[in-house]
């Protein structure tokens, strides 16, 4: 297959490639054996001012596999650095990621597309490069249901076999992901030049974000510190998400936090069944630095690693610039509560505010945890609740039970109405685990996708009652849930 296709391009433009040689590398995807379109996102690929048809195609899906470049690619991996589980590495990069450029939809938004697992970059650290297809369809259906939750996420615009085996415990089938992200710009891409004492790439690095994500303060007084404020409003209001659906992203480090706000990088990560804030379900997590309810603590660390390399352009007296940054994430428990209540508020049909309110919300997640009730059966069960039956699900809640229903009373409408705003605040679905992990085994061992695309389908519409099976909890009695990196 040639290096470039001979006409046909994406309309891909280039801002991040345009930056100095020192953040990124120049680096072209490493050809597969054998490529072959797995799944595509044909509604996506419209939104980008994509044909599917054209991504479909012998030529579409040589670009997408990364055997082909279209004649308006500029392939680079991105530099970053990152703390890991605290610990921090100077240099990561994307070390098996590379970026072919940007596309700007019709709705005038940019978006990079990257193909993940496109073979070896400078950053790879004697990595092979590649992807396996387990953790390939994990994060296409996971990052799917997030954005059906309404909750800011990369996206998966197709999943590709490579013909070859990837080399991990054992030889696992491979494949590419072509991913969409408002950007790739992470808290880690501020540490790279930081680490360097490259005082003029963080300003570059820190006005092209500006630029990007947030136009706004470049007018303000202080636009480094109204970026710095963006970033971390949009955190707050990321991770408060997550924690209203019980997700887990198991692998919150700095180069894993992106300043877009959007969530990325889906290895261990997975969703709470029975509410408990200890949960952990990565293998490497061995102390439960990401535990579900360690994720608000965890996203302010990685914040205030954020302003600690933006301190030269907070202010250019090191004092001065430490006393407003300290100021500034001190706030941030703040933004987080703030946004984290008004969800909890929406999940118990509290539209108007009253002073018991708060009580009320912690009465009822600690009797969840103490009777470990299932997190997302129990919250659809409310809006059973509000019109008068009584789910068998929420039996353990004894005499909150009535305590809610008096205080939903006092809300103003028809039961009817309460409880369809309940159904629009707390999704009958959420990838559950066991489920997922039969979907990926029937693709991985069977190369039966069926399993993925009935799963995919009830995902992507998950404030709707689903077949039984898919709102299920797990079968009582199993292995507890492990979930793995993936790398």
């Amino acid at each position: 297959m040639p290096d470039s296709l001979a006409g046909l391009r994406l309309g891909l433009d280039h801002s991040y490639a345009r930056l100095p040689e020192r953040f990124h590398a120049r680096v072209a995807p490493t050809p597969v054996a054998a490529p072959r379109l797995l799944r595509l996102n044909a509604p996506l690929a419209e939104e980008l001012g994509l044909d599917p048809a054209l991504l479909a195609s012998e030529a579409g899906v040589a670009i997408l596999a990364g055997n082909a470049l279209p004649e308006d690619a500029q392939p680079i991996a991105m530099a970053y650095a990152g703390h890991q589980f605290g610990g921090f590495t100077p240099r990561l990069g994307d070390g098996r990621a590379i970026l072919l450029g940007e596309l700007i939809g019709p709705d005038g938004a940019r978006r990079d597309l990257q193909l993940k697992g496109a073979g070896r970059t400078p950053f790879s650290r004697g990595a092979d490069g590649r992807a396996a297809l387990g953790p390939v369809l994990r994060e296409y259906l996971i990052s799917e249901a997030m954005h059906a939750l309404g909750i800011p996420t990369t996206r998966s615009l197709a999943a590709v076999a490579t013909g070859e085996p990837v080399f991990r415990e054992t030889p696992l089938p491979g494949a590419v992901l072509a991913r969409v992200a408002a950007s790739h710009i992470r808290v880690g891409s501020f540490q790279y030049f930081a680490a360097r004492g490259d005082a003029e790439a963080l300003r570059l690095l820190a006005d092209h974000a500006i630029a990007r994500h947030d136009p706004a303060a470049a007018e303000a007084p202080q636009p480094y510190r109204a970026f710095f404020e963006g970033v971390m409003a949009r955190q707050a209001a990321l991770v408060a998400r997550w924690m209203l659906v019980g997700f887990i992203h198991g692998v919150m480090n700095t180069d894993n936090t992106t300043i877009s706000g959007e969530t990325i990088d889906y290895g261990p990560c997975a969703f709470m069944d029975a509410y408990d804030p200890a949960t952990v379900f990565s293998s490497i997590d061995h102390y439960g630095r990401y535990a579900y309810g360690a994720q608000p603590r965890i996203i302010a660390w990685n914040l205030a690693r954020l302003a600690e390399a933006l301190l030269p352009l907070f202010d250019a007296r090191e004092d001065a610039a430490l006393e407003w940054a300290r100021a500034a994430i001190g706030r941030f428990p703040a933004l987080f509560e703030a946004a984290y209540a008004q969800g909890l508020r929406a999940k118990l049909g509290l539209a108007t505010a009253e002073e018991g309110d708060d009580a009320l919300v912690a009465a009822l997640l600690a009797r969840m945890a103490e009777a470990r009730l299932d997190f997302t059966a129990s919250f659809r069960a409310l809006a059973d609740a509000a019109e008068g039956a009584a789910p068998e699900a929420l039996a353990p809640l004894g005499d909150w039970l009535g305590d809610w229903r008096a205080r939903l009373a006092r809300e103003p409408g028809p039961a009817a109405e309460k409880a369809a705003a309940l159904r629009r605040a707390n999704p009958a679905v959420i990838p559950r685990n066991h489920l997922v992990e039969e979907a990926l085994s029937a693709a991985v061992e069977r190369e039966d996708l069926a399993p993925f695309d009935a799963l995919l389908a009830v995902l992507r519409r998950p404030f709707e009652t689903p077949p039984p099976r898919y709102a299920a909890p797990p079968p009582p009695g199993g292995a507890p849930y492990v979930t793995f990196c993936g790398t």
